[in-house]
């Protein structure tokens, strides 16, 4: 019989308790001309303030904002580079909309604490903190919840470095040793991201779903991010603009392994997921 996996977190966001009591979804917005997926492309605070409004009405808890593309093999743009791209992206949506919880995609701490100042209450790094030495010192002092996900190299060398004896263990290996660091940095809150698609095959990037509740062991939210990627579309020989319904089967497979925050394009979709699995558990 199908049980209840959802198990509920606290987060402070710079001075406001977040409680997680059910699944949440962030939307994903890209102030960039080449992310994966040309649907997430807002470029302009004027077209993500309208993205905004539209993820928070369709019932998204969080906003992601990202100023750069880390899809494989991407080259990577500089710190100013980037905050130029994304600090007024940040303004405007934290200006539009106040109350809305709005994370920072960036491992640059540089670009993390000016996003902070124009509105941001998290801190989503792709490195875990590995990529800038004062990353962890500055997600601690800021006050923020911190995202560490798990990647090998860079996102131009990446997929290079996906080799692993057992890759869901080896994962657990490395957020049991960061979350370790982060809370000695001083940081409070923690969210895990197991890194889908990042230094991993699409053979990986499976077997890590299915066995996502290993993560538990952490106590920690998890984050599954897989929204469009290509172990959907290269699985299905479609594309990720055709890879809604295969994104929505694998939240649903996420959701039963206790996944906390589905980051996503589409945010009604995963809301969907979201209400009828839960409702399916309760029933």
């Amino acid at each position: 019989m199908m049980q209840p996996t959802f198990s509920s977190y606290s987060l402070n966001c710079r001075g406001r308790l977040l409680h997680l009591q059910r699944p949440a979804v962030m939307g994903i917005i890209n102030a960039t001309p080449d992310s994966f997926y040309a649907g997430s492309r807002k470029q302009g605070a004027d077209a993500a303030v309208e993205q905004a409004g539209r993820m928070l009405e369709q019932g998204a808890l969080f906003l992601d904002l990202g100023g750069q593309s880390t899809k494989p093999g991407n080259p990577q743009l500089s710190a100013s580079e980037e905050a130029d791209r994304i600090l007024p992206v940040t303004e405007a949506i934290h200006s539009a909309f106040p109350d809305a919880y709005i994370s920072i995609d960036t491992y640059f701490s540089s670009v993390a604490r000016q996003a902070v100042a124009a509105g941001a209450c998290i801190i989503n790094d792709i490195s875990g903190g590995l990529a800038d030495d004062h990353m962890l010192a500055t997600a601690a002092q800021l006050q923020t919840p911190f995202i560490c996900m798990h990647m090998r190299g860079t996102p131009e060398t990446m997929q290079q470095q996906a080799s692993y004896q057992h890759v869901t263990r080896e994962v657990l290996d490395f957020f049991i040793k960061q979350v370790a660091l982060c809370k000695q940095a001083g940081i409070r809150d923690v969210i895990l991201d197991p890194g889908f698609g990042f230094a991993k095959t699409t053979a990986h990037n499976l077997q890590m779903l299915r066995e996502m509740d290993l993560f538990r062991v952490m106590q920690l939210p998890v984050l599954l991010g897989i929204s469009r990627k290509g172990t959907i579309y290269k699985t299905l020989g479609t594309t990720a603009e055709e890879a809604l319904n295969g994104t929505t089967v694998l939240h649903t497979i996420g959701l039963l392994n206790g996944a906390s925050i589905l980051r996503v394009h589409d945010v009604k979709e995963a809301m969907e997921a979201i209400q009828l699995t839960e409702a399916c558990m309760q029933a």
